[in-house]
C-alpha cells in the first residue's frame, strides 16, 4: 500500500509486549543454583532486547519482568562481584567451572559438565563456529563411550569458554574486543582469559537494570510486572476456576488451595516490592503469569493499584461470548475492555501474530518476515469496524525464541523495529498510553490463560492434580507452623520464600507425558526439591512420594521457547 493511501486509513496501534521470566532455579537450603538459565538468558537475550530498543529511538514496547527473575539477576550480580573482587564462592556450578583452576577427576562430574556445555541450539549456536563444533563432536563421542576420564584439562577449559561465548548477546559479540579476540583464538584458553570472560558476563548482568530503567525514563519502554513467584492466580484462588472453560475437567482432591487468597495477595505485593527496588518506580500494568485471569484474580490486581492487565485471545473471546457481545460487533480482540466490578483495563494477545514470531519467522529472511507481519497487521486494520482504530497486541516470551533465529534474531528484530517505527499507519504504543480512551464493559470473565483459553496446562491431568495435592498438603502444614508464637521473623520469611518457589507455574506446566522427557525431568526434579526443602524448613520429614519422579515426558520439543503454540522447548526455560 502506498504511503499516501495508508494515511487515509485508521491508524493501528501495535503493542509489542515482551515477557521476561525464569523460574526459581535456586536450591535455597544449599544456597546454590541447580540450572544456569537465568544468567545465560541475561547475557544473551535480556541484553540484546535492550540493545535493539536502544538502537531504535522511535520504537516503543512493553517489557514485563517476573520478580523471581529480578531477584535472581540481583543475586547473580552480587555473586559475581563477590568472586571477582573478594574471591567469594560462585554458587552456580557452571560459572564455578568456567573460573576453575583445576577440574574434578570424578568421571560423573566431568560427564555432567560436558553435557551441560552442549545445551545450546545446535544449528545456530554450535554449527556456525568450527572450533566449537569440533569440541562438540568430541563431546558426543566422549558421552557415548563414557570416556570423560580421558579428556584433558585444556579440553574442558576450551569447551566451557566456547559455551559461554555463544551465549553472549549478539550486540556484545559485535562490539566487545574480548569476545572477538577469544573467538578468533579458537582454543587454548588460559585461566586469565576465562576470568576475563567471567568479568564480561558480570558487567553485562549488572548493566541490565540501569539500561531498562533508562529506556523507561526516556518513555521508550513501559515496564510492567507479574506477581512474585509466577503463580497461576486463578488456581491459587479457586481450583474450580478451571471448570469455567471446561466444566468436566478433573480437579485435585483438595477442593481449594489452602489460604490461596492470602498467598495470591502476598505474591502481588511482594512482586511490586521487588520491582520497585530494582527499577525505582511502580508499574501501572501486569502480565498475570501465563495470561491467566479470572474475575477474582483481576479484582486482586485492581486492588493492588494495577490499571491494566493482559490475557490470551481465547479468554477474551470466551468472555465476550459469555457477556452477550454480538457477532456483528467490532472484533473484541482489538480494544481495551473494562471487566465488570474489577476496576482495571484488560487487553488480549493476538495469538496468530505472536505465534508467527515465536514459531515461524525464524526460518524466513528477516525482510520477508517483517513484510509479512506488516501485511497481516494492515489487514486487521482494514477489517476492523470500530469507531476508533484497533489496538493490536503481540505478547510473547522475550527470551527463548531467539536462539532459533540466525544471530539471536539480530536481523529480524532490527528490521522489525526499523520498519514499524517508520510505518505511516502503524503506531508502536504501550498499554498505559491508552488508559484514557473509553473501554466497553465486559460483563463476565471466563477464567483461562493464553494457552487455548483454558487452565489445563497447569491442572486437570493426573500428574498435575497430584502435584497440587502434594503442595496443598504442605501448605496445610505450613499454616499450622507459621501460626505458632515461637516462629521468628527470619524463619517466617524463609518459609514464605520457599513456599513461593513451590507455587510457581513452571512446575505444573511441565508435568504431563506430552512434554519432552528432558524438560520434564529437570522441572519435576526442581519441584520435588523445592517441596522437600519446604518440609525441611518446617522440621518435618518429606513424604516418600517426593523421593521418586512425579511425571515422565515422552513428547517432542517445540520451538520458540516456553510461550509455545504446541509442545514446549526442551533446551532451556
Amino acid at each position: 500500500m502506498a504511503p499516501d493511501k495508508a494515511r487515509d486509513k485508521q491508524p493501528i496501534d501495535l503493542v509489542l509486549c515482551w515477557h521476561m521470566h525464569q523460574p526459581d532455579y535456586r536450591d535455597h537450603r544449599r544456597d546454590e543454583y541447580r540450572f544456569p538459565w537465568v544468567y545465560l538468558h541475561a547475557v544473551k537475550d535480556y541484553a540484546d532486547m535492550a540493545a535493539h530498543l536502544e538502537a531504535a529511538p522511535r520504537a516503543r514496547a512493553v517489557v514485563n519482568f517476573s520478580p523471581v527473575l529480578l531477584q535472581q539477576l540481583e543475586d547473580y550480580s552480587r555473586m559475581l562481584e563477590g568472586f571477582l573482587k573478594g574471591g567469594k564462592a560462585l554458587r552456580d556450578p557452571l560459572l564455578e567451572a568456567l573460573a576453575a583452576t583445576v577440574f574434578p577427576s570424578d568421571t560423573n562430574h566431568r560427564t555432567a559438565l560436558i553435557k551441560a556445555c552442549l545445551r545450546a541450539n545446535r544449528k545456530h549456536m554450535i554449527e556456525p563456529y568450527p572450533a566449537y563444533r569440533r569440541l562438540a563432536d568430541i563431546a558426543d563421542l566422549v558421552i557415548r563411550d563414557e570416556g570423560s576420564a580421558y579428556v584433558s584439562h585444556q579440553y574442558l577449559a576450551d569447551l566451557l569458554t566456547w559455551y559461554h561465548l555463544v551465549w553472549l548477546s549478539e550486540s556484545l559479540l559485535r562490539s566487545d574486543p574480548l569476545a572477538g579476540e577469544l573467538m578468533a583464538q579458537g582454543g587454548g584458553f588460559s585461566l586469565h582469559q576465562r576470568r576475563q570472560l567471567l568479568d564480561l558476563i558480570a558487567r553485562q548482568i549488572a548493566s541490565l537494570g540501569p539500561r531498562y530503567r533508562r529506556l523507561a525514563e526516556d518513555g521508550r519502554v513501559e515496564l510492567s510486572v507479574s506477581p512474585l513467584g509466577h503463580p497461576i492466580l486463578p488456581l491459587l484462588l479457586d481450583f474450580g476456576a478451571a471448570r469455567e472453560a471446561l466444566p468436566d475437567l478433573p480437579l485435585p482432591e483438595h477442593r481449594r488451595y489452602p489460604g490461596g487468597e492470602a498467598r495470591a495477595r502476598w505474591h502481588i505485593e511482594e512482586g511490586l516490592r521487588v520491582f520497585q527496588r530494582f527499577f525505582g518506580t511502580r508499574p501501572e500494568g501486569c502480565w498475570p503469569p501465563e495470561g491467566a485471569v479470572s474475575a477474582a484474580a483481576l479484582k486482586l490486581l485492581a486492588d493492588a493499584g494495577f490499571r491494566w492487565a493482559a490475557t490470551g485471545e481465547a479468554v477474551l473471546r470466551n468472555s465476550a461470548a459469555a457477556s452477550g457481545i454480538e457477532d456483528d460487533a467490532p472484533d473484541p480482540l482489538y480494544s481495551a475492555w473494562s471487566p465488570a466490578d474489577a476496576g482495571i483495563r484488560l487487553y488480549a494477545r493476538n495469538d496468530g501474530l505472536s505465534d508467527l514470531i515465536g514459531f515461524s519467522y525464524a526460518d524466513w529472511d528477516a525482510e520477508h518476515a517483517v513484510e509479512d507481519l506488516i501485511e497481516k497487521i494492515i489487514a486487521i486494520g482494514d477489517a476492523y469496524t470500530g469507531k476508533d482504530g484497533p489496538v493490536v497486541s503481540i505478547i510473547m516470551d522475550g527470551e527463548n525464541a531467539w536462539e532459533y533465529f540466525p544471530h539471536n534474531g539480530w536481523y529480524f528484530l532490527n528490521t522489525l523495529y526499523s520498519r514499524l517505527s517508520e510505518h505511516p499507519r502503524i503506531r508502536l504504543a504501550t498499554y498505559s498510553s491508552h488508559l484514557q480512551a473509553p473501554a466497553p464493559k465486559l460483563k463476565r470473565i471466563v477464567a483461562g490463560s493464553w494457552v487455548h483459553g483454558t487452565l489445563t496446562t497447569w491442572i486437570g491431568s493426573e500428574d498435575k492434580n497430584g502435584a497440587w495435592d502434594l503442595l496443598s498438603d504442605a501448605k496445610q502444614l505450613y499454616d499450622e507452623v507459621v501460626a505458632r508464637a515461637d516462629v521468628d521473623e527470619a524463619l517466617n520469611e524463609a518459609l514464605a520464600t520457599q513456599l513461593a518457589a513451590c507455587e510457581g507455574s513452571d512446575w505444573f506446566w511441565w508435568f504431563g507425558d506430552y512434554n519432552p522427557a528432558a524438560a520434564v525431568s529437570d522441572f519435576e526434579y526442581l519441584y520435588r526439591l523445592h517441596l522437600s526443602n519446604l518440609y525441611t524448613l518446617l522440621q518435618r520429614e518429606p513424604p516418600p512420594s517426593l523421593s521418586r519422579p512425579l511425571s515422565q515426558g515422552r513428547g517432542q520439543p517445540g520451538r520458540g521457547g516456553v510461550m509455545r503454540a504446541g509442545a514446549p522447548d526442551a533446551t532451556a526455560s
